[in-house]
């Protein structure tokens, strides 16, 4: 029933720990797998060190900003953000994406400063691998970084969609009817004060 928000219930049994008293009982380095679970993927990497091929993985979580997202949190929690970089994360840990098309819907929505300059780094790690990427997106520290851009508008929703402008940065910057044009001239360094 779309109306209604969700509920969650405690499970009786295991009282929110997803298992058995007899798995809880294992333990591995003084903690059992809810507990492991528990730990974000920062704290994991130094947990699980003795083991070089999660810690990769776990470095890759890292460099995409998902440092923070404990293991075992459930994928509904999510955001469609964090879903693409957990998507993203799995290519990159692939060792190679050679002739893969990658298409991101605003993927910096939500991202601090610096987590969007470890998108940057993790897109140009698919760019480096032969992978092409298309993204929509407004923010202008990642379309500066764009090879080409098609720009539309003039306007947002019912007077937009027309194609105002296409080519680098450097062209788009300059061209007089598009609103992308005239913020992405200071973001690339080349603004003027003009009298």
């Amino acid at each position: 029933m779309q109306f209604l928000a969700d509920v969650e219930l405690v499970c009786e049994d295991c009282r929110g720990r997803r298992f058995k008293d007899d798995v809880l009982a294992v333990r591995y380095k003084g903690r059992n797998i809810a507990e492991a679970l528990d730990l974000t993927v920062r704290e994991a990497i130094p947990y699980f060190k003795e083991s070089k091929k999660l810690v990769a993985r776990l470095r890759v979580l890292e460099s995409v900003g998902l440092g923070y997202l404990r293991l075992g949190q459930s994928a509904t929690t999510l955001s469609g953000g964090e879903a693409q970089r957990i998507k993203l994360a799995s290519y990159l840990a692939q060792s190679s994406n050679s002739k893969t098309l990658f298409i991101f819907d605003e993927p910096t929505t939500g991202l601090h400063f610096e987590d969007i300059n470890k998108l940057l780094a993790a897109f140009r790690s698919l760019l480096d691998g032969g992978a092409s990427l298309v993204i929509i997106e407004h923010n202008l520290d990642v379309i500066k970084t764009a090879d080409w851009v098609i720009d539309l508008g003039p306007e947002g929703g019912v007077g937009g969609g027309q194609i105002v402008a296409v080519g680098p940065p450097e062209k788009i910057a300059k061209q007089k009817n598009s609103h992308t044009g005239t913020f992405l001239l200071p973001a690339l360094g080349k603004y003027k004060n003009k009298k």
